[in-house]
């Protein structure tokens, strides 16, 4: 049976400093599936020599799988440290368990959290006037946090 940190271990050399593994899944049947990731995006030559590093390095005749080597998406949710620090400056939308989502731009990360700056509206008076506000979001409470895309 393929394990999943035997896939860890052969995808490791084809990252340089710039790009990192986000996920390694193997399901039903030796469906295995990785998700890279990089500072400055990945391009389809990253994903192909991943792949082959893989393939290169498993035997199909002593077990057949069938394997998925792909980008990070826009739209999902991070999943490990260095997706935080590369979105210093970006918009996220953060929804924390059991609450609305917020939206805002990280501003700084921490091994215990990040935290996000947003515009909000509030009263002054008969005035409405714009605020900016810093919160602070634990890793700890697991809070979903995707890109968003911004056209302004």
């Amino acid at each position: 049976m393929i394990k999943k940190e035997q896939i860890e271990e052969l995808v490791q050399p084809e990252l340089s400093e710039e790009y990192f593994l986000v996920s390694v899944s193997i399901k039903k049947g030796n469906l295995i599936e990785v998700i890279i990731d990089g500072d400055n995006g990945v391009s389809i030559q990253k994903c192909v020599d991943v792949s082959r590093a893989i393939e290169g390095n498993l035997d199909r005749d002593s077990e057949d799988f069938e394997l998925s080597v792909s980008s990070f998406g826009l739209g999902k949710p991070f999943r490990v440290f260095r997706q935080y620090q590369k979105h210093i400056g970006r918009h996220v939308e953060v929804t924390p368990e059991g609450s609305k989502p917020v939206s805002g731009a990280i501003t700084s990360v921490s091994p215990d959290g990040f935290e996000i700056e947003n515009e909000s509206i509030e009263r002054e008076g008969k005035k409405k006037i714009k605020v900016m506000k810093t919160e602070k979001f634990l890793f700890s409470e697991k809070p979903v946090v995707k890109s968003i895309i911004s056209f302004k």
